[in-house]
C-alpha cells in the first residue's frame, strides 16, 4: 500500500483511537476517562509566598491532609480563577520580552523562569465526582506531561512529585477518593528552572486522565508485545504484569487475542490461570502465532490489536487494547533492514511547540505535522531531546514514521533512571519505535568514564526493559573513541559529517548514524540576508560554523552504505535559538518547513532525493523588488534527469540534474513567467513561477473540512490571498482578521512563520487577527462539544473576503 497522507481521510479513521472509553456500569471494567475540561488555573509566584497562595508558608507538609489556607485546599474559593481546558501552556500567553540572557534567547524570550518569578509558578485545580457504585475500584491519575517541576494533591492529601517536564507520571488516587462530595484535583507548577535550551512552554501541557479498574489488574505499562518473524508466520509475544493490589490473594486467568485492523480475530492464547499474593504482582508470558501476517512499514503502517483480558472466577476484571506492528528491524553496520528490507534513515529533528499553540498542541496537529513529513519523503523522526507525546508516537504509528525515541538526559541518578524506565515501558509497543537514543551532546562527561559508567547503566536498564531494540547516543563529537563512544552500540555523529568515514574504518564494527545533520539557516521566502529583521535567505548556503548545508552532508550519507543515514536539524522551525541572531528575533531558522509547517525551499531539495515523487520546483518566486535585466540567482530543485529553464516562453539553457544536487541559472529579470520542464524516466514534469497582480481576495485552505465535537479536535486553517486572476501572491503582507460562528468550536492559535514576527500567539475572542509573512498565515481551530455547523470568516482592507464552513459532529 503506497503510504499517501490525506488529513481529512486519515485523520477521521483515526480519531476514534482517542474517544472516552465507556463509563456505563455494564461496559468494560477498565474505564479511562479524558480529564482535560473544566480546570480552573491561576499564576502564583516564585518568590513571594504571599502571592502564592501561602505556599512556603503555611506547613501544610507537617500532618497529611493539612492544607490551611492555601490552594490545596478543597474549600479554597477559586471562582475568581480563570477557566480553561487541557492542553495549556500559559508561557505561550506572555508577551515577549528582552532581557541580555541567553537562556531567555534560547527560550524564544517568553518571561518564565528564574528571571520572572511573577510568571513562573502555575495553579491548576479541578473538581468531579465518583458515583458510589465504583466504591470498590481503584482509581488513578495520568499526567501525559507537565511542564515542570509539578506537585499534586487530591483532597488536600499530597500524592507526589515529577520533576520532568516531559516525563508522564501515574498517581494511585484510591485511598484518598470522596464518593459523597466533589473532589478537588490540585496541581502547582514551578517552570523556573529550565530543563533545555529551546521553547519549553509552561504548564500542564499534554492530556490528563482518570482511570478505574479493578484491585486485580493489568499493571500501569505493564503489558509488553514483540514479534519475530518466522518463514511465513509471524510470532508474537506477549509479556504481561498482572497486579494484585487487594489485601487477599487472588487467582484467576489470563489469556490475550489478536484483531486485525477491521476487528476481526486473528489469534488467541489459551487461558492460563495464574495466583499473586496480596500487594504483589505475577509475570505472565505467552506466545502466539499468526499465519501470513501484514508486516508493518512506512509504506505499509499496518497496525494490529492485542487484547490481553484478566479473569476472576470467570468473569472478566480488566482489559487493555494494544495496537502494535509486525515488524523486523535490524540495524548492522552496512545499514538499517527493515522486515529484510535495506532503508536509508532520512529523518528530521523536531521540538514540540507550533505556531500559535506553544507545546500544548492537540492531538490531530501532531498527525498534522507527521504527515507533512511523509509527503517530503521523511521516513524516521527523533525526539529531540525528551520522551514525546504519547499522541506523536501514535501518529508515527498509524502514518508510517519510523522514531529514535530520545532520553533526556544522560544520568543514571534514581530520577533519571525512573524517567528512562517510564519512556521505555510507556513507548515499548510502538512499531514505529526503532532505536533508543540514551542521550545529546553532553560535553561535560561524553568522552570520560563518567559518561562511559552513566552509557552502560542505561544501556542495562534498557536491555532488561526492552531487548528487542538497541540504543544510540547523539555526540557532537568527529573520529573520537573514549567514553561513551565506547560502549554504545550505535555511534550517533551530530554534525562532523567530515570525519563519519575516519570513524567507520577505525571501527568497521560499529554502526554510524547522522543523529542531527544539516542545519542550514532559512527565512520563508527571503532572498538576501537582513541583520535588522532577522531574516536569512531561503536557499541552501547558509549554516553555523558547527554544522552543515544540506548538499554537505547527504551526498555523503545517500552514496555510502555504512551511513545508516541521518536526521536534519530541523524539519520545523521553532521558538528560541534564534541562530544567528537574537532579539528581536524570537525564532530558529532551522527548520525546512517554518513553525507554521509552510515549507521552504530547502523543504524541495530533501523532497527531490527523499521521495518517489516527480518533484520540480523553482526558486524565488517570480514578484521580486529588483530592476529590469538585473541578474537573478535561480534554483531548480528536482529530481528530473535534465531540466530546461524559460523565461517568459525563451530557453535559457538545459542543464544535467546531478544526483543529490541542485540546478542554478542566473536570470536577468523580467516580469512574466519563469518555467521549468523537466525529464525523468521518459516522464516530462513542469513548473512555473510568475509575476502576479496586487491582492485581491483571501483565500482559505482548512487541513479537512470536519471536526469531531468532542473538545480535543482541531483543524489547521492556512490562509494566503490571490490576485484577480486567481495567482497566489507570494508577498502578500494583509493583515488577516478571522472569526468563528456557529457551533462552538473555537479558534485557539495564530501564526505566520515570521521569526521576527512579536504579534501574539493567542487573542480573546472576536479579536483573532494575524499578518500574511510572505503570503501567508495560519490559525488553528479547536473542537467544542455542541454539534452543528462552524462558519470561519476571513477579512481584510480592500480585499475581497473568504468563508469556509466545517461540520461539528458528535
Amino acid at each position: 500500500m503506497k503510504s499517501v497522507f490525506h488529513f481529512s481521510v486519515s485523520f477521521t479513521c483515526l480519531v476514534l483511537f482517542f474517544g472516552f472509553i465507556a463509563s456505563a456500569r455494564n461496559g468494560p471494567e477498565r474505564r479511562r476517562v479524558s480529564f482535560n475540561s473544566d480546570w480552573k488555573f491561576h499564576l502564583g509566584n516564585a518568590s513571594d509566598p504571599l502571592k502564592d497562595f501561602d505556599f512556603g508558608i503555611a506547613n501544610i507538609f507537617s500532618k497529611s491532609g493539612k492544607t490551611e489556607k492555601t490552594a490545596v485546599g478543597r474549600d479554597f474559593n477559586d471562582s475568581l480563577w480563570r477557566s480553561l481546558s487541557l492542553p495549556h501552556d500559559w508561557a505561550v500567553e506572555l508577551p515577549f520580552v528582552y532581557k541580555d540572557n541567553i537562556d531567555l534567547k534560547d527560550h524564544g524570550y517568553r518571561p518564565v523562569g528564574g528571571l520572572f518569578p511573577q510568571n513562573s509558578i502555575g495553579w491548576y485545580r479541578k473538581k468531579f465526582s465518583i458515583a458510589a457504585a465504583d466504591s470498590g475500584k481503584r482509581f488513578s491519575i495520568t499526567f501525559d506531561g507537565i511542564y515542570r517541576d509539578a506537585r499534586v494533591w487530591l483532597n488536600g492529601f499530597y500524592l507526589g512529585r515529577n520533576e520532568s517536564g516531559y516525563s508522564g507520571i501515574t498517581f494511585d488516587i484510591t485511598d484518598y477518593v470522596d464518593f459523597k462530595k466533589p473532589n478537588v484535583l490540585v496541581v502547582r507548577v514551578d517552570a523556573t528552572q529550565y530543563e533545555g535550551w529551546f521553547y519549553e512552554g509552561a504548564g500542564i501541557y499534554r492530556n490528563v486522565w482518570l482511570n478505574i479498574y479493578n484491585s486485580v489488574h493489568l499493571a500501569d505499562d505493564g503489558v509488553f508485545v514483540h514479534t519475530r518473524q518466522e518463514g511465513s508466520s509471524a510470532l508474537v509475544t506477549v509479556e504481561a504484569e498482572v497486579a494484585n493490589q487487594g489485601p487477599g490473594s487472588a487467582k484467576g486467568t489470563f489469556m490475550a487475542y489478536v484483531k486485525d485492523r477491521n476487528g476481526k480475530t486473528v489469534g488467541q492464547t489459551a487461558e492460563q490461570p495464574f495466583s499473586a499474593d496480596a500487594f504483589a504482582g505475577r509475570k505472565i508470558v505467552q506466545q502466539l502465532k499468526l499465519a501470513g501476517p501484514e508486516l508493518w512499514s512506512p509504506d505499509n503502517p499496518y497496525l494490529y490489536h492485542l487484547v490481553p483480558v484478566v479473569k476472576m472466577n470467570g468473569k472478566e476484571t480488566d482489559r487493555k487494547e494494544v495496537r502494535f506492528g509486525i515488524r523486523t528491524v535490524e540495524i548492522r553496520p552496512e545499514g538499517v533492514f527493515l522486515n529484510g528490507k535495506h532503508i536509508k534513515i532520512k529523518g528530521t529533528n523536531n521540538h514540540q511547540d507550533h505556531a500559535g499553540l506553544g507545546s500544548a498542541l492537540p492531538d490531530y496537529l501532531h498527525y498534522y505535522r507527521i504527515g507533512l513529513l511523509k509527503q517530503m519523503g521523511s521516513n524516521a523522526y527523533r525526539t529531540s531531546h525528551h520522551a514525546p507525546a504519547p499522541e506523536l508516537l501514535d501518529a508515527c504509528d498509524s502514518l508510517g514514521m519510523l522514531v529514535l525515541d530520545e532520553q533526556r538526559l544522560l544520568n543514571s541518578s534514581p530520577e533519571y533512571m525512573s524517567q528512562f524506565e517510564r519512556l521505555i515501558k510507556r513507548d515499548r509497543n510502538h512499531p514505529s519505535v526503532f532505536m533508543w537514543s540514551i542521550g545529546n551532546e553532553e560535553g561535560f562527561i561524553q568522552t570520560n568514564s563518567f559518561g562511559k559508567r552513566v552509557a552502560q547503566t542505561l544501556l542495562a536498564k534498557q536491555r532488561q526493559l526492552d531487548p528487542t531494540r538497541t540504543s544510540t547516543y547523539a555526540a557532537d563529537l568527529a573520529n573520537v573513541w573514549n567514553g561513551v563512544n565506547e560502549v554504545i552500540p550505535v555511534r550517533g555523529f551530530n554534525y562532523r559529517q567530515f570525519a563519519v568515514a575516519d570513524y567507520h574504518k577505525d571501527h568497521p564494527d560499529q554502526p554510524v548514524i547522522g543523529t542531527e545533520m544539516g542545519s542550514t539557516v532559512t527565512t520563508r521566502g527571503i532572498y538576501e540576508k537582513d541583520t535588522i529583521k532577522a531574516y536569512l535567505p531561503d536557499q541552501d548556503i547558509t549554516a553555523p560554523w558547527w554544522a552543515s548545508k544540506a548538499e554537505e552532508w547527504w551526498p555523503l550519507a545517500a552514496e555510502n552504505d555504512f551511513w545508516l543515514g541521518g536526521f536534519i536539524w530541523t524539519g520545523f522551525d521553532y521558538r528560541g535559538e534564534p541562530t544567528p541572531f537574537a532579539w528581536p528575533n524570537i525564532s530558529s531558522h532551522f527548520g525546512v518547513m517554518d513553525i507554521c509547517g509552510f515549507p521552504k525551499n530547502l523543504y524541495y531539495y530533501y523532497k527531490s532525493w527523499w521521495s518517489d515523487e516527480d518533484v520540480l520546483h523553482i526558486s524565488p518566486h517570480w514578484n521580486l523588488k529588483v530592476k529590469d535585466g538585473q541578474k537573478v540567482n535561480v534554483w531548480v530543485n528536482s529530481n528530473a534527469d535534465k531540466v530546461e529553464l524559460f523565461l517568459n516562453g525563451k530557453s535559457l539553457g538545459q542543464k544535467e540534474m546531478k544526483q543529490n544536487s541542485h540546478l542554478e541559472w542566473d536570470v536577468p529579470y523580467r516580469k512574466g513567467i519563469l518555467s521549468a520542464a523537466g525529464y525523468r524516466n521518459g516522464r516530462k514534469i513542469t513548473a512555473k513561477v510568475e509575476s502576479t497582480g496586487t491582492p485581491y481576495r483571501i483565500k482559505l485552505s482548512p487541513s479537512k473540512t470536519t471536526l469531531k465535537a468532542d473538545g480535543r479536535d482541531a483543524l489547521v486553517l492556512n490562509v494566503s490571498v490571490l490576485d484577480k486572476q486567481g495567482r497566489e501572491v507570494p508577498d502578500a503582507a494583509n493583515l488577516i482578521h478571522l472569526s468563528a460562528a456557529g457551533a462552538d468550536a473555537h479558534i485557539t492559535g495564530a501564526g505566520n512563520g515570521d521569526p521576527d514576527s512579536h504579534e501574539p500567539d493567542k487573542y480573546e475572542d472576536g479579536k483573532w487577527q494575524r499578518n500574511l509573512f510572505n503570503g501567508k498565515c495560519q490559525f488553528i481551530i479547536q473542537a467544542g462539544t455542541v454539534p452543528g455547523k462552524i462558519t470561519l470568516s476571513a477579512k481584510a482592507d480592500g480585499l475581497e473576503g473568504a468563508i469556509v464552513s466545517v461540520l461539528h459532529i458528535r
